[in-house]
């Protein structure tokens, strides 16, 4: 079974699982970063019809199904930075604040970057949240942010907890962690699988290409939905990110009926045109077969709808 490599205090992803399914990184957007023009951004209906998702626009997501409200990677403010006057500036923002966001079962952090884990969101949330799943090592940010022990749940790969009939996996990714300098891969990073009946639904977090995919679906079988890193590439960085054309291709390796591409259209991260990642997820996952959603910001939308 594929597990995390640690030296040390450091994790590291098993370099015998490396591999890459798309060579070069080839662009079909002449946008700029930042859109021109605003984005749409709807007004979420959280009472609909589960199962439905809500996309906040970069990796943040909320998901309901089985009765139960699922928040991943909240990132409400408005700079994915340390510190709120510099670092990279939210282009969109969400339509509702924290406090127009209903009560939430659990909060899953894929990792522990800025973009991902934004710790005045958390702290904001916490009278909303009745638990917190992490990779491990993320529980002790947490803690110093004066969220209680006994809501915090870490999590390595492969291990499981279960709200009810409602049951979350935390599953690998080829990523990497960190939050400072000498603080690199002293936290794991990692996806996450939500099972409710059979219903399956999986979250990529970040990550590069390898085969921890294919690992996932021996495992679990075929997905209902897939949330794909699908943004904020380049050549330099794709160790650790997934080019569209990849990002369609592993959600296909997992078996996925269909995907949403995200983690693009809030934040500018790289130099890629604000409009690259989805058209050309789309354009992969028609060549492949795959059925592709790609909700507005802050747009509800239904799970039971494949098409």
């Amino acid at each position: 079974m594929l597990t995390p490599i640690k030296k040390g205090r450091r994790f590291r992803y098993p370099p015998q699982w490396c591999k890459f399914a798309v060579k070069d990184d080839v662009r079909v957007s002449e946008n700029p970063p930042v859109p021109t023009e605003k984005l749409p951004v709807f007004t979420p209906d959280f009472n609909m019809a589960e199962p439905y998702a809500v996309w906040f626009g970069h990796s943040s997501l909320l998901i309901c199904m089985g009765g139960k409200r699922v928040l991943i990677d909240p990132v409400f403010s408005k700079r994915a930075s340390p510190v709120s006057f510099a670092g990279p500036k939210r282009f969109t923002a969400p339509s509702v604040g924290i406090g127009e966001l209903p009560q939430i079962d659990a909060v899953l952090i894929t990792h522990d970057h800025y973009d991902h884990l934004d710790c005045p969101t958390i702290k904001e949330l916490n009278g909303k949240v009745k638990r917190y799943f992490v990779p491990v090592g993320v529980d002790k940010i947490l803690k110093r942010r004066d969220i209680p022990d006994k809501k915090i749940i870490p999590l390595s790969w492969w291990d499981s907890e279960n709200m009810g009939d409602f049951e979350i996996t935390c599953t690998p990714s080829r990523h990497f962690s960190g939050r400072g300098l000498f603080s690199q891969n002293t936290t794991l990073w990692c996806s996450w699988v939500m099972r409710f009946g059979d219903f399956q639904i999986f979250a990529s977090g970040d990550g590069s290409f390898g085969c921890h995919f294919e690992a996932i679906h021996k495992r679990f079988g075929d997905f209902n939905f897939a949330f794909m890193e699908c943004g904020q590439y380049n050549k330099r960085w794709h160790s650790s990110h997934l080019y569209p054309e990849e990002s369609a291709i592993a959600a296909k390796a997992i078996g996925a009926e269909a995907a949403v591409p995200i983690h693009w259209g809030a934040f500018v991260l790289s130099d890629h045109g604000w409009d690259d990642p989805p058209k050309r997820f789309r354009r992969k996952a028609e060549e492949i077969g795959l059925n592709v959603v790609i909700p507005d910001i802050c747009e509800s939308f239904s799970l039971a709808d494949r098409a």
